[in-house]
């Protein structure tokens, strides 16, 4: 018979079997809607059982909603639990595919009649690299973490939450065989703890205190063993590959992710590195400081050089007590100490991009000579993190001003009130990540005049150490790209993050803004950094814009890429420039208020200017509608409904709704008419 306990053991204590049902990875601190019924807000929640030792479910909604996995489930296929429970065990194994054969259960559930001493086990060893292993029975019996085993790991940063994610459990006893077949039986106690790392069909299990046999193996090994691979995310900047399983949950505890093999000796699969490598930045080697460590670091990574796998070498001994990750949090370093030498690692890598870092980088206390000066562009941070943000205008607009204020308000750790960001609420950086601005246009005497109105407008006498303002327009088109890329990894790990970065002149890093191939190379590879960095990149694109929509190829990259695009132009009245969006996410450009900045004498900067009004913003929203509607009806005299719809959603970049109630409004304005079949036209005084 297939056992409820062995389910538990294999599903986290059940919680696998929430996540496969729900369809989602459960978040213990976040409600969900009810999947039994239109539960109208979110009202159900896993929590984990302290008692039972397992999750169960929840619904402030419907109390009558609760219970464990074995509950969930039978509510969700119509079993009853009473009579039909076996039946419910095979459909769960079999959903979630869990080795818990009926032959495979009569082995695991083994246990010894005459137990001898695990002094006379000599067989329960690391199992040989490359070698099929013995599948070998096991028992154990699993006891809750007590203030003493959970002190072990808190030694080293590591607490409950994240050994439940990591399915490690503490045993009261452990069974099985040796290779020769004879049975044995270890059981904890207070000076010698047991700890388990559970597999799906296989146990490794941990005895740090043990003077013999600290790891024992039950099951099947996977070929190739691999811990952690289950609770790293799909993407990210660096995964570490270390010695053991304790430095895996050491460094998850301190907001790194990590894998390990069996062993420091095991041989790394190149077919592994080469996945990890398209999901990772950075695959860095963390092995011991002791002799083996140190001998098997650098052969894996002589061996792994194609695919530029790094080292870290931690500042430890090597001895017993002070050689790996685990031990160097123990000493009483924290995750910031642990960065730090990740940015000594770093600046190493890049000793050449420093080099030009430093001849680029503007020294404000040392301006360079004068020389002409030319208008350049910036933009907004009016994106989300992960994502492209365009702005584009023409010169003599005030851009260069419109950018300083939005630097501005990145550079302080309190929100700057919007009419001192042009009338934008500009995140404020309270953890002082890096901000970044690159220009490929102004002159170095420029970029530092811009630079002083920047602080000015901050309140600041002082360039902040996380704001670099680089000056890119005397390199190599291929070099400006290389030098962003490799300075905003720098700088990730200098500053623990990036908060903003501006590109002014993304054109520039391109031959040509016209060729399609390159434009579309240098979009998802800007938008591939936003992505890893978590942040949002500014693109400044120097062209005047056609109504709503971006000249160019680049201009028709940015403008299916980018979460939003914001265009400065000259107002009717010369003394202002109007800020208008071109494209907004999950919505349409035209509902969004224009906005107004114009110079003030007294203050000797640009100001707010407040809205257009409602009348000037209606008109835009006719124009516009009127060159789409224009556009549409060139090669046509009647469209369907929804042929009308599929035309603004592609123009506009609208969703359907925001579409069909543009349709309502042409109808209201007189700009479309409907024949008796349905169909609509365009009015004669629309055929301009």
């Amino acid at each position: 018979m297939i056992d409820k306990e062995r389910i538990l053991t294999l599903t986290d204590g059940g919680l696998s079997v929430f996540c496969h049902y729900l369809g989602f990875e459960v978040n213990l601190h976040r409600n969900f809607r009810s999947p039994f019924y239109d539960d109208k807000r979110a009202s159900c929640h896993i929590y984990y059982d302290k008692k039972s030792l397992t999750y169960k479910y929840y619904d402030h909604g419907n109390p009558s909603y609760a219970g464990d996995c074995f509950w969930f489930v039978a509510e969700l296929r119509g079993i009853d639990l009473k009579t039909g429970f076996p039946r419910l065990l095979q459909v769960i194994v079999q959903d979630l595919a869990l080795c818990v054969s009926d032959d495979a259960m009569q082995q695991h559930k083994f246990i010894p009649t005459k137990v001898k001493p695990i002094q006379s086990v000599s067989t329960q060893c690391h199992p040989n690299n490359g070698e099929k292993q013995e599948e070998l029975p096991y028992s154990f019996e699993i006891q809750p973490f007590d203030d003493g085993l959970l002190a072990y790991w808190a030694h080293y940063g590591i607490y409950e939450e994240t050994l439940r994610r990591f399915r490690v459990r503490s045993l009261r006893s452990y069974a099985s065989q040796t290779r020769e077949g004879k049975p044995f039986e270890v059981k904890a106690t207070p000076t010698e703890p047991i700890f388990a790392y559970i597999g799906n069909g296989y146990i490794k299990v941990y005895r740090p205190n043990s003077s013999k046999m600290r790891f024992l193996y039950g099951g099947r090994l996977p070929s190739p063993y691999c811990f952690g691979m289950e609770q790293i995310p799909s993407k990210g900047d660096m995964l570490f590959i270390t010695g053991g399983e304790k430095d895996v949950l050491s460094l998850s505890a301190h907001h790194f992710h990590a894998i390990c093999f069996n062993s420091e000796t095991a041989q790394i699969p190149e077919n592994i590195i080469e996945s990890l490598q398209l999901r990772f930045r950075h695959i860095i080697l963390l092995y011991d400081t002791d002799e083996t460590g140190v001998r098997e670091s650098d052969k894996q990574a002589s061996l792994l050089e194609p695919y530029k796998v790094q080292q870290l070498q931690l500042p430890l001994k090597g001895t017993k007590t002070e050689k790996d990750i685990s031990d160097y949090f123990a000493l009483g370093n924290e995750e910031e100490d642990f960065r730090k030498l990740l940015d000594k690692l770093f600046s190493q890598m890049y000793t050449q991009t420093m080099m030009m870092l430093r001849s680029c980088e503007i020294d404000y206390d040392n301006p360079p000579d004068a020389s002409k000066s030319v208008v350049a562009v910036n933009g907004v941070p009016l994106g989300t993190q992960d994502n492209l943000f365009c702005i584009t205008g023409g010169e003599g607009t005030g851009k260069s001003n419109y950018i300083a204020a939005i630097l501005a308000g990145t550079l302080g750790a309190e929100r700057l009130d919007a009419e001192q960001t042009l009338g934008l609420e500009v995140t404020p950086n309270p953890k002082g990540l890096a901000v970044l601005h690159y220009d490929t246009e102004q002159s170095e005497a420029q970029l530092h005049k811009n630079l002083g109105k920047t602080l000015r407008r901050a309140s600041l006498t002082a360039v902040p150490e996380f704001y670099h303002s680089l000056y890119l327009a005397s390199l190599s088109r291929k070099d400006r790209l290389k030098l962003i890329r490799e300075s905003m990894d720098l700088f990730h790990h200098k500053h623990g993050g990036i908060h903003l970065v501006v590109i002014d002149g993304i054109a520039d890093l391109i031959r040509s803004a016209n060729d399609e191939t390159e434009s579309i190379a240098i979009v998802d590879e800007l938008y591939r950094l936003a992505g890893i960095y978590n942040t949002c990149i500014i693109c400044v694109l120097h062209f005047v814009p056609n109504g709503i929509k971006l000249r160019g190829h680049i201009g028709s990259e940015l403008q299916r890429k980018a979460a939003g695009i914001l265009s400065i132009e000259k107002d009717e009245n010369p003394e202002y420039s109007v800020v208008k969006a071109l494209k907004v996410r999950d919505g349409s450009p035209l509902d969004v208020p224009m906005t107004l900045f114009g110079w003030d004498k007294a203050l000797d900067m640009h100001v707010y200017r407040g809205e257009k009004s409602k009348e000037d913003k209606d008109k835009r929203k006719s124009n516009e509608l009127h060159a789409v509607i224009r556009e549409a009806f060139r090669s046509a005299t009647r469209l369907s409904y929804q042929q009308l719809c599929d035309i603004l959603m592609r123009e506009l970049d609208i969703k359907d709704r925001t579409a069909k109630k543009y349709i309502a409004y042409m109808k209201e304005q007189g700009i479309l008419i409907q024949d008796s079949q349905g169909n609509y036209q365009q009015r004669k005084k629309c055929l301009i």
